[in-house]
């Protein structure tokens, strides 16, 4: 692990373009992880990394920013919502709406959900006569 070590303090031909105290931080907020081997953090490092390109590139390429040969947001959210392998990031790279579209959402959101748990409230009550009942 020395000579890798080594390299990954020199500056350009570094392994790796990400920061490894940060990744070592984010990987330290999980309550499981209580030491981090050096190998193991420039291996989530260097994965992390690879995962981004991947990312990045698929969303390009079946993106519409290809027209203007750049990478934007919404091909990256396009991306998520759209592709298996992505679907876990969808919350973190959602659509990009309007404000006030979003605070209608939430409105009809709220409104849909007192009437959801009244419902709730109603079929417990029904369950706990049937069980007096019988």
């Amino acid at each position: 692990g020395g000579k890798m070590a080594a390299r990954l303090s020199g500056g350009e031909n570094r392994l790796v373009s990400l920061p490894l105290s940060r990744i070592r931080v984010i990987m330290k907020s999980s309550p499981e992880v209580s030491s981090i081997n050096q190998d193991a953090l420039f291996l989530t490092a260097k994965a992390t990394e690879l995962f981004v390109q991947y990312l990045a590139t698929y969303s390009y390429k079946h993106g519409r920013g290809k027209e203007k040969n750049a990478l934007t947001y919404s091909d990256l959210s396009h991306t998520a919502e759209e592709c298996e392998t992505f679907q876990f990031l969808a919350d973190i790279l959602p659509k990009k709406i309007l404000a006030s579209k979003y605070l209608k959402m939430l409105e009809k959101e709220k409104r849909d959900g007192e009437v959801g748990e009244g419902e709730e409230e109603d079929e417990d009550e029904d369950e706990a006569v049937d069980e007096d009942v019988g």
